[in-house]
């Protein structure tokens, strides 16, 4: 693997932004989840001269255990939904017992892309590259729903770049996009905070103005 330790969320931007720029990607669009992806899919985009969206995800909770996901809402025009099958088969669940819970995610992505975007509404990945970044995957679970829920808008290839990941999570993930992108594999991994120097929270007005560099 590439390093063990990263300076900054800057610095693992570079990084990536290094390795992705080895290959030509047709059409690429990088959709960041926020807030922490956000800083390195802007370096991303700006080396591959693609344009920056996010891809916002809210988990869906069990009623009476919203700890529990049930599944995942994913940011698209419209929405996509992600169900975790298995558990609601077992507890005989339906889509319609989760929907007051689902128009309430619905709403709060909304909000989140109202506060980011002005409420623009995201581009359109059809036919084209899309590149998902974040700073790091522990289990992996957001990272999943946000694919499964961009399958749905069809793009031509998905490729997930991560500075780091536990190893778990990696091959979870190589299994369902196009390409995996993660030049630091530890083990044991124990947070993905612990593979950087500096990793404060990144904030909603840092979003807001990293997205104004991509406005027009």
């Amino acid at each position: 693997m590439y390093k063990q330790t990263y300076k900054d969320r800057l610095d693992a931007g570079n990084i990536l932004a290094g390795l992705l720029k080895q290959n030509s990607y047709p059409d690429p669009v990088v959709l960041a989840l926020p807030r922490g992806g956000v800083p390195l899919g802007a370096i991303v985009a700006k080396e591959l001269n693609a344009p920056l969206d996010l891809i916002l995800v809210r988990k869906i909770g069990l009623p009476g255990q919203q700890e529990v996901a049930a599944g995942a809402v994913v940011d698209g025009d419209p929405p996509v939904l992600v169900f975790n099958e298995d558990l609601m088969r077992r507890l005989e669940l339906t889509e319609q017992d989760l929907a007051d819970t689902i128009a309430e995610k619905i709403r709060q992505i909304g909000e989140r892309r109202t506060s980011y975007y002005a409420g623009r509404k995201p581009i359109s990945v059809k036919g084209k590259t899309a590149i998902v970044v974040d700073d790091g995957m522990a289990t992996g679970a957001t990272a999943r729903a946000a694919v499964k829920g961009l399958r749905a808008r069809e793009p031509k290839s998905i490729v997930l770049a991560v500075p780091v990941a536990s190893k778990e999570s990696y091959e979870r993930l190589a299994l369902e996009v196009d390409e995996i992108i993660c030049p630091t594999l530890p083990e044991p991994f124990w947070s993905v905070g612990t593979h950087y120097r500096t990793f404060g929270q990144v904030s909603d007005d840092e979003v807001i103005e990293i997205l104004k560099d991509f406005e027009g």
